[in-house]
């Protein structure tokens, strides 16, 4: 079976709509009601991997996952074949907040994600397949989400280097990011995609390097961590919101001979008051749906992934 998996990355504001608006439905809510419309045309799974809290750059009416209502539980069961969550990070900011974590701290935070999915969604509807902010963890945090349950962790990959002592070798700030509490694991690398801005980049203890990934990119398979006991897999193939949506098909075009493809988005593009909007979000949405349905793959879980 061919597998296409979706993910959406950084997900809080969906669920402060939900509870806000407290529809007779959880599907009446616009972003939701998305996801169920792919899902009933074209098979769509889908994790949404969650921030625990609105981040303050946004303003300061803060929403957790506390506050979620569990009005819509039930419905949530119900949908949880093909709806699930699954944890990200406390919130948005800063960058790379997991490449120096202490066990302690991951152990605490995902815990405290997956006790209010359990609460407002059902323990079926959490997933133990882990795509981590920014992605880089430290070897503590890895150890950590092991002993949570996690069963497969999305990697970076690529070639590494040791940090050159340059704090504008790296984008945006991210140098203070790889110094505070640094790890031993922790390096740079470079980083392929659309998104050149972020070329060199930050990786820690869940990294491939190039010839690795090259084993079994487009295929089903992961690399086993011997060490912490833990499934690495690099899940991402392509990006929707990288991606114009008139450049779909020739992005999907190369993929469409492998065995898997892992597409992601972030929540945020959905919203008109979001800096960088897309308001094609839903067609781009889809549009992946049709192409990857025509092409014979079926939507997957991220615990379905590996063979």
């Amino acid at each position: 079976m061919k597998k296409a998996y979706f993910y959406i990355d950084d997900t809080i504001w969906v669920l402060r709509d939900i509870t806000r608006e407290n529809n007779k439905s959880l599907f009446d809510n616009k972003f939701m009601n998305m996801l169920k419309t792919a899902h009933d045309k074209y098979g769509l799974k889908v994790q949404l991997n969650l921030f625990y809290r609105t981040d303050s750059f946004y303003g300061y009416d803060e929403f957790r996952l506390c506050d979620v209502t569990d009005k819509y539980k039930a419905e949530f069961e119900a949908n949880s074949d093909w709806l699930k969550f699954a944890f990200h990070a406390m919130e948005e900011f800063p960058d790379y907040p997991h490449v120096s974590a202490t066990y302690e701290d991951t152990y605490k935070l995902f815990k405290m994600i997956e006790k209010e999915v359990f609460r407002f969604a059902g323990k079926n509807s959490f997933a133990y397949s882990v795509c981590p902010h920014w992605l880089p963890v430290s070897k503590a945090g890895v150890k950590a989400l092991k002993d949570c349950g996690v069963t497969l962790l999305d990697c970076t990959a690529g070639d590494t280097a040791e940090y050159n002592g340059d704090p504008f070798s790296l984008p945006y700030g991210h140098a203070m990011r790889l110094l505070n509490n640094r790890q031993p694991e922790t390096k740079v690398f470079t980083r392929g995609g659309r998104d050149t801005a972020i070329a060199r980049s930050i990786c820690g203890y869940n990294h491939f390097d190039t010839a690795t990934d090259e084993s079994i990119k487009g295929t089903c398979k992961a690399i086993y961590n011997e060490e912490i006991g833990l499934n690495f897999k690099k899940y991402c193939s392509t990006c929707l919101n990288t991606t114009p949506y008139d450049e779909l098909e020739s992005e999907f075009a190369p993929l469409l001979s492998h065995d898997y493809i892992g597409i992601c988005d972030h929540e945020q593009y959905f919203y008109p008051d979001y800096l960088a909007y897309q308001p094609d979000y839903a067609d781009k949405i889809y549009k992946m749906g049709e192409i990857l349905n025509a092409a014979g793959f079926t939507f997957v879980g991220g615990e379905e992934i590996v063979d």
